[in-house]
Formats: C-alpha cells, structure tokens, sequence
C-alpha cells in the first residue's frame, strides 16, 4: 500500500453567513481545529470545495469528515455526499440549541456561545469515535496518550488542501477522474523494478482500488488507461 499521511478527520462547516446559526458552526469548527482536536482534525473548506478544490474532495474521499450545518438544509452535507462521499458523521446546530435567541451574525449573546460551545464538544466526540481513540475528560487526555504542552496552546488550523495526498487526473472513456494515490502506486511500482507492460497492469488496477471506486463494467478502460500513464510515468523517470 501507498505511505499516505496520517489518518485525520476533515472538519467541513456551513458557510451561511445570513445567519447566526452559520456564525455558531464557523465558530465551533475553528474551536475544534485549532483548540479540541488540533492533532486530529484539517478544515475543508466548502466554497473551494464546490469550486472543485482537488485536493479538498480527494482528503474528503479517502478520510472521514463530519459536516457541521446551522440548519436544516444542511448544505455542508449535501456538498460533502455529491462530490466526494456521504460524510462519516454530520452535526446540526439547531438539535443542540435549547435558546431560539443567539444573537446575530455578527454578535453571538451568551446563548450563542454555549451554542458554539456545545457544537465543537459534539463534533470533537465524533472525531474521537471516527479515529478510535478514547478521550479522558477528567485529565484532559487521551486514554494510553501522555499530555504535552503543545496540546493545550492554541495552534493555527490546517487545510485538507495541503494534505499532502496524491493524486491524479486521467482522461477514462471521454471522463476526467481524479485517482488518488495513483503517483504514489505508480512510483512504489517503478521502485520495485517492475516495467510498464501487460504483466504488471492487472497489479495496478488492484492497488488503484484500494483507494478508487472502479466500476467492473469499466476495468477494460482503467487498464488501458494505467498502461499509457505507467509508461509514462516510468519514461520520465528514466530521463531525470
């Protein structure tokens, strides 16, 4: 398997901006991000996100994400499931809220901010549930994990963009898909000595699933296709 980055949950929250709940998710998610879950978590952002940011919708394809939404259109779930995959776990402000009045978008009251509050708390158990880990709150840690000081200063939130996972954009049956780890594969195979030709594709198309959706109708087309880019992959590794 492709040495991808270390498993994280990416954090993708409304970006309404009309009103107070929108401010509420913005809010939690940052406090997650940059307070709860620093280690653990990268935001999405969801107006690149629809943009067609590649390296957002391929983190959010291959790692969980939780969608937080302010309200009941939940337009950071919808965007997260009809470009990359149903989100691991979603979270709507309004079946946390007990006071109708939270102020405004601009200026969060005091029933706002517990809001924001009781939202990053949900959403940071959620992280812990998708990564496994057990979080003591009494010690304010996780269980079998020693604290550091690090934990516990605020850090700036970091950018599914910047992942560091890879990917490629191939031309399939007169489609652009994006593969992700397809350069990744494509060097452990050329490390191991094995050259591009008929003997080594079915071996490709295998590794490429581990991390891709392949319709069997289409493996013909994927197999075609691996064969042109490993050949050139491997040609311009020869030429450095």
């Amino acid at each position: 398997m492709v040495n991808l980055p270390q498993k994280k949950v990416g954090i993708v929250a409304c970006s309404g901006e009309e009103l107070a709940g929108g401010t509420v998710t913005r809010l939690a998610a940052l406090k997650v991000l940059e307070r709860l879950r620093p280690k653990d978590t990268v935001t999405i952002c969801l107006p690149l996100f629809l943009a067609g940011g590649e390296g957002d919708r391929a983190f959010a394809r291959f790692y969980p994400t939780i969608a937080i939404d302010g309200y009941d259109k939940r337009c950071a779930a919808k965007a997260t499931e009809m470009y990359s995959g149903k989100p691991a776990a979603s979270v709507l402000v309004t079946e946390l809220l007990t006071d109708r009045d939270i102020g405004t978008t601009r200026r969060l009251n005091d029933a706002g901010q517990q809001l924001v509050n009781a939202t990053a708390d949900r959403t940071a158990e959620l992280v812990d549930e998708l990564l496994g880990k057990k979080w003591d709150r009494r010690a304010g840690e996780f269980i079998g994990e020693a604290k550091t000081e690090a934990a516990t200063e605020l850090v700036e939130a970091t950018c599914s963009c910047g992942s560091g996972i890879p990917v490629q954009k191939v031309t399939i049956d007169g489609q652009v898909v994006t593969l992700i780890a397809l350069p990744g594969i494509f060097q452990q195979f050329r490390d191991a000595d094995k050259p591009p030709g008929g003997g080594v594709l079915r071996e490709l198309l295998e590794a490429v699933k581990i991390y891709n959706p392949v319709p069997a109708e289409q493996e013909a087309s994927y197999l075609m296709v691996l064969e042109q880019e490993y050949a050139a992959f491997c040609a311009k590794e020869i030429v450095r």
